[in-house]
């Protein structure tokens, strides 16, 4: 991990139950899909959230949801507008071109692919998105209104009107066809992304061609 750098937060806003979007000041670039470090003390071992924002804006922002007795999001989502915190430079290797791909993700696993959308690589690509409650379908707006009829909204312990009912799993079993030419781009839990992977691979889909990030 290389060297922490004190940051001061703009803003903590609880933008679901339990959910958070925390903003500071951008003072590196990035690559869309890329991590960094955050830890409330530079003695602290940093946790690694993926960047939410676009490579061109001036913020950064990170989205978290806390985790009961977790090291750090408990004492994250008490921190307000002017605390610090210490963020370390961007890394890793989740990074998704220009060609047309599919993106998957649950939860907050959404997060690189919301810095891949603000960042403008999202016109020639399919987003599905998954979660437990409508509530927690974060930046769903703005995925709306800049992908339209590429963008698919579902969750599985509610029903929402105009919101597909089930896990993304379920979703793309039952597309009739999957390009097999195509990259498909996972990010979430573990379940989702093995189970999601060995679907693809079942229906042709090249492992190679299958890109996964795993958020605990």
């Amino acid at each position: 991990m290389k060297t922490l750098k004190k940051s001061t937060i703009i803003s903590n806003l609880e933008t679901a139950p339990g959910a958070y979007i925390l903003s500071f000041p951008r003072s590196f670039d990035f690559v869309p899909g890329q991590v960094i470090g955050i830890a409330m003390n530079p003695e602290e071992k940093p946790r690694l959230y993926s960047i939410a924002s676009g490579n061109k804006e001036q913020v950064i922002r990170i989205l978290y949801t806390i985790k009961p007795g977790g090291k750090l999001t408990p004492g994250l989502a008490r921190l307000q507008a002017g605390d610090s915190i210490f963020v370390s430079e961007p890394f890793g290797g989740f990074i998704c071109g220009e060609e047309p791909a599919f993106w998957v993700a649950t939860g907050t696993g959404i997060a690189p692919f919301a810095s891949m959308f603000y960042s403008g690589v999202s016109n020639n690509k399919v987003l599905i998105q998954g979660n437990r409650f409508a509530s927690g379908l974060y930046f769903r707006e703005d995925f709306e209104k800049g992908m339209g009829n590429r963008y698919f909204p579902s969750c599985t312990r509610e029903e929402v009107e105009g919101l597909y009912y089930g896990r993304v799993l379920k979703f793309l079993s039952e597309k009739e066809t999957l390009d097999p030419g195509l990259k498909y781009y996972l990010c979430g839990s573990a379940e989702m992304v093995v189970d999601v992977r060995d679907l693809l691979i079942e229906r042709g889909v090249p492992f190679e061609n299958v890109v996964a990030e795993i958020f605990f």
